[in-house]
């Protein structure tokens, strides 16, 4: 192998979502001390299903679409976690997210693991029409894995509560029986839970409060900056200021295809509705153009990165200038990144303790479904506080017993309960 590839080998490996979830688990391990079987047990999913989905499309001929579902580690309950469908899809990616899942359930303190699921393809290209033959297709060939005693599908990364009802729908037609909470996420009318769209933003609100009040910083007079307008940053972009105070500014937002900027502050309302208007942020008149890597570099009190993977490395963590990071998209940061941003006193709110608002109500989505019963919108955004502050102080304190980022401080948290569910059921 020449030099070159070896290079870039390494760099691939670097970069690679699942290598990177391992990697933070082996260094969670120095604190958490698992014996050899059971850090095994976690380095790698429990069961992953591959399939190839036939669909006829609108013209008559049929294409085939690689699919997958990753049900990561159930000793704590059902596996749970969302469908994605992206063009640029990897199995690796979706073993990180069930991974992260997996983290994420137990940080919160709910009674499921962790899974995720994905189909390689564009779906800005496909019609209403072909977009369910896909997505019921999916259920057609994993739908004997599925279940609210198994896994649980939910929304993720270009999928919606319509998809989820078709998913649902098809499952009933497998069963014949309805089992609403076979599938989260769904719309109010069959089975959703309210609250459960701002629900990723919102709990990542309650964290940033929390994390305020430990900086000792004022709730009111912050700015923000959100890298990713999609559902989580524009709810982020709202609720900063409907939950910590209209004196919160935006200064920046950005998309795939750009962002704005204006350092006196940016209209959130205007925003949204030139993004439904126009599909993006670009040309917006009420600032400036700013790109994705200088939005995060801004002098802000907060960030959002709200979008992909693998925005801040170790080449832009020098440059950041926020006092809080707090992660809305899954894994935006490389553990360089991570170590020098913790060098820089930059509180990162990690991602599967800053993103777990919307498994949460998901999980309250379930139990809903289970008793026939449904809660108001109060009541929700009351458990959802209190499950999301309590996570925080679970992580803060253990940030403070280790002498650890919050990062790990979450792994260890996570981990620990992972690993004596699995204790307790005599896997290890």
């Amino acid at each position: 192998m020449s030099e070159d590839k070896r290079l870039a080998a390494i760099e691939a490996h670097q970069n690679n979502p699942f290598s990177i979830a391992q990697e933070q688990l082996r260094e969670a391990n120095k604190y958490l001390g698992l014996s050899d079987g059971a850090l095994a047990v976690l380095m790698q999913p429990m069961r992953e299903y591959h399939c190839s989905l036939p669909v006829r499309m609108d013209d008559g001929r049929v294409e085939v679409f690689p699919a997958f579902r990753v049900q990561y580690n159930d000793a704590r309950g059902p596996t749970k976690g969302g469908i994605r469908f992206h063009p640029l899809e990897t199995i690796d990616t979706i073993r990180a997210l069930a991974a992260w899942m997996t983290w994420k359930t137990a940080v919160v303190d709910i009674p499921l693991g962790g899974g995720k699921g994905g189909i390689i393809c564009n779906p800005k290209e496909l019609s209403a029409g072909e977009l369910e033959r896909l997505s019921r297709q999916y259920v057609r060939y994993f739908g004997h894995i599925l279940g609210a005693e198994r896994d649980v599908p939910a929304p993720d990364v270009y999928t919606n509560p319509q998809i989820m009802a078709w998913m649902m729908d098809e499952f009933y037609w497998q069963r014949s029986y309805n089992q609403p909470g076979s599938f989260t996420g769904k719309p109010v009318e069959v089975g959703g839970s309210l609250g459960r769209g701002d629900a990723t933003a919102r709990g990542g609100i309650f964290c940033v409060r929390e994390a305020m009040k430990k900086l000792g910083m004022k709730t009111g007079n912050s700015t923000y900056a959100v890298q990713g307008f999609g559902n989580a940053g524009q709810f982020a972009a709202i609720l900063m200021k409907e939950i910590l105070g209209e004196g919160n500014k935006l200064l920046a937002v950005s998309d795939s295809r750009g962002g704005v900027y204006n350092e006196k502050g940016l209209d959130v309302s205007a925003l949204i509705a030139y993004k439904h208007e126009t599909g993006s942020l670009s040309g917006f008149p009420g600032g400036e153009a700013i790109t994705n890597e200088a939005l995060l570099e801004l002098p802000v009190d907060i960030i959002f990165p709200s979008a992909i993977e693998n925005v801040i490395t170790g080449d832009n963590a020098p440059r950041i200038q926020a006092k809080i990071s707090c992660e809305l998209a899954n894994g935006p940061t490389t553990p360089e990144g991570d170590s020098i941003l913790c060098e820089r006193n930059v509180f990162v709110i990690p991602d599967f303790l800053a993103n777990a608002g919307g498994v949460t109500v998901s999980y309250f989505e379930q139990v809903q479904n289970g008793d026939n019963y449904y809660w108001d919108i109060d009541l929700v955004h009351e458990r959802l506080d209190k499950k999301m502050t309590r996570a925080f102080q679970s992580v803060y304190e253990a940030h403070e017993e280790h002498g650890v980022n919050m990062r790990i401080a979450a792994y260890i948290v996570a981990v620990r309960r992972v690993a004596r569910a699995m204790e307790l059921r005599g896997w290890v």
